[in-house]
């Protein structure tokens, strides 16, 4: 299991609307799916991810991290051309002008244990109380914490391991 963090630069931090780290969340799944990796937690900050995540079915997990941004970078630079003239579209349009959304290299810590499991999992979701985000963990929605404090299904499917399912094409 990879505990994982990666920043946006911080020029202008291109998660720090909730419309952002919504899309964020949806490229996680679809990247999710696409690579087979469980997604054990997460927490989507205005300015870095937080992910603990296994070993992906498919490539590696520099590949997932690669595929995770710029797939989200492509999304987010579409939806903010589409916005053009509005307030959101320009305080982001500054960040995408210098053509980064984000940094490099990220941070990979292999979690070997169920303690730094379970500890990795704390520092993540009480992040965002510990900004002054928010007072409770439970009150930033761009986390796992619900999931493991009330059993709910948000936007990323957490602690399952989900097969792709097979499309069959009828010949034409």
């Amino acid at each position: 299991m990879h505990f994982i963090t990666t920043s946006c630069y911080k020029r202008q931090p291109l998660l720090g609307s909730a419309q952002a780290r919504d899309l964020f969340l949806q490229v996680l799944e679809q990247i999710r799916r696409m690579y087979g990796f469980v997604v054990v937690g997460y927490v989507v900050m205005p300015e870095h991810v937080h992910l603990l995540i296994s070993e992906p079915r498919r490539g590696s997990v520099s590949t997932v991290m690669q595929a995770l941004k710029q797939s989200f970078a492509h999304k987010a630079t579409r939806r903010v051309r589409a916005l053009n003239d509005s307030p959101l579209g320009s305080l982001l349009r500054g960040t995408l002008e210098h053509g980064h959304v984000w940094q490099r290299r990220f941070y990979d810590f292999v979690v070997f244990t169920h303690r730094k499991r379970v500890e990795k999992l704390r520092y993540m979701h009480r992040n965002p109380v510990k900004r002054g985000l928010v007072l409770e963990p439970q009150q930033w929605q761009w986390s796992s914490y619900r999931h493991y404090a009330y059993d709910q299904r948000g936007p990323v499917l957490v602690n399952e391991q989900q097969t792709a399912e097979m499309v069959i094409r009828k010949p034409a």
